[in-house]
């Protein structure tokens, strides 16, 4: 019994492994990808830096593959590029051969696309793993405006100087140019419904229904 648990626990540990290995491949791939789509356009990094709000000396360490990129990069890079962000990391499609859901793993984060356009608002499912990033927030500061609305579990979000979390069924929304970040120390994960749209656009929530009188 004890040796099958062993080869259980290796078996997943390969599997870990795998994974890792793959998340690893496709992070590897964005630089020259990001690189590529840059000089298609015939933009400068400080023209895309002056786009996005993230620093000349940031976008040539993603480019150069010196900086991991993390989502709070890849939203308005896949903006400003007027790609979506799974065509932008190149990630396998998964899923109702009918929908194609590329998810796209961050850090650990899971991000699935649910909008196919370019460019205008974009909305994305964040699923965010129990103990949430290990090395604790990174806030982050670019260009555009994003709305957050909790679908489970309760999402720790820095913003400037403070922590607010958010429960079940509770939204937020906030200027990106805003230092933010996402966390989730709980044990449980959190399902996260984010709409991601440029500097300037806002949602409209009608508060109650009009009166039909």
């Amino acid at each position: 019994m004890a040796e099958a648990r062993v080869d259980d626990a290796r078996v997943d540990d390969a599997r870990v492994d795998d994974e890792d290995s793959v998340v690893d491949r496709v992070l590897e791939a964005v630089g020259p990808r990001l690189r590529s789509l840059r000089r298609q356009r015939g933009a400068t990094l400080a023209q895309l830096s002056g786009a996005t709000g993230i620093s000349v000396s940031t976008l040539s360490r993603l480019e150069s593959g010196r900086r991991r990129p993390t989502l709070e990069l890849l939203l308005p890079l896949a903006h400003a590029h007027q790609v979506p962000l799974d065509e932008l990391v190149d990630a396998p499609r998964t899923g109702d051969p009918r929908v194609h859901p590329r998810p796209v793993s961050i850090r650990g984060m899971t991000v699935l696309p649910l909008t196919r356009r370019a460019g205008g608002l974009q909305a994305y499912k964040l699923l965010i793993p129990a103990h949430w990033p290990a090395s604790g927030p990174d806030p982050q500061v670019h260009e555009g405006y994003e709305w957050v609305y909790v679908l489970s579990g309760r999402l720790h979000l820095v913003l400037g100087e403070r922590e607010i979390v958010l429960a079940h069924g509770e939204v937020a929304e906030f200027d990106t140019h805003v230092p933010h970040a996402f966390a989730n120390p709980d044990a449980e994960p959190v399902e996260v419904l984010s709409l991601f749209g440029p500097q300037g656009e806002r949602l409209h929530v009608r508060a109650r229904p009009r009166s039909s009188t």
